[in-house]
């Protein structure tokens, strides 16, 4: 009978877990279960006591909570990722840069929920670090952001749709806060731009896994996600890895 690893792991990892679990159980002739979501609330469910054997979440501040706990064993950093803007493309606009296009209060801005997602909390980072170079533009910032998805009651983006491309696209907003690793979904839309954002405005976002029991294919698992065949997988999705860093 083969074994199968249940894993809890945040909705941004999608992309980047599906193929290198797959090469995984090729390997190993483990499988892995994932089931996806905002990383807060996947800790949630963890707290309330459902059982999975390896939680990987978008942040470090989730992990380290179930350590304190004593509802993990162990956590580890796997991966980077940084913050990105994309915005609905204007064909007779004159050109604006990432700062100028958040600073008009006429475009609405949609995020991720912040407490729930991690991507949320990363952005209200991103905020307090404009509001630190631009008193009262992060403030207002913070005040005019639409926490469109990532909570208990927000929208939920269709499984083959990218958040931010589906929301600008739905007509819902004309900017969307996301992880920089979604631009290499979006090469080639000529409707979006897509937008970096410099560092010393942009957080660094650290990717923790926690381990939740001492079972030889869980270890086996997450030696796998840092292997140097699990960070290809992870560089290859647009993720900053380990070696990067």
């Amino acid at each position: 009978m083969t074994a199968t690893l249940s894993v809890l792991a945040a909705g941004s990892l999608k992309r980047a877990l599906l193929p290198l679990t797959a090469s995984f159980a090729q390997t190993t002739g483990l499988t892995v279960d994932i089931d996806f979501g905002p990383a807060g609330l996947l800790r949630e469910r963890i707290e309330a006591g459902e059982r999975c054997s390896l939680f990987a979440s978008a942040n470090t501040a989730h992990p380290q909570a179930l350590l304190r706990q004593g509802k993990a064993l162990s956590a580890q950093t796997f991966a980077f990722n940084r913050l990105n803007l994309t915005a609905r493309r204007l064909a007779d606009a004159p050109p604006r840069d990432w700062l100028a296009l958040l600073a008009d209060p006429a475009l609405r801005l949609a995020t991720s929920t912040p407490g729930s997602d991690p991507s949320g909390d990363y952005t209200w980072q991103l905020f307090d670090n404009i509001e630190a170079r631009h008193p009262g533009l992060g403030a207002a910032l913070k005040h005019r952001a639409l926490p469109l998805v990532g909570g208990r009651d927000t929208l939920t983006v269709p499984a083959a749709e990218v958040a931010s491309a589906w929301i600008i696209r739905s007509g819902r907003a004309e900017l969307f806060i996301g992880y920089a690793h979604y631009s290499r979904a979006l090469a080639g839309a000529d409707d979006l731009q897509i937008l970096s954002i410099p560092a010393p405005y942009n957080p660094l976002c650290e990717y923790q896994m926690a381990l939740l029991d001492d079972n030889e294919p869980t270890r086996r698992l997450a030696q796998y996600i840092v292997s140097a065949a699990g960070q290809s997988v992870l560089r290859q999705m647009g993720f900053l890895t380990l070696e990067a860093e």
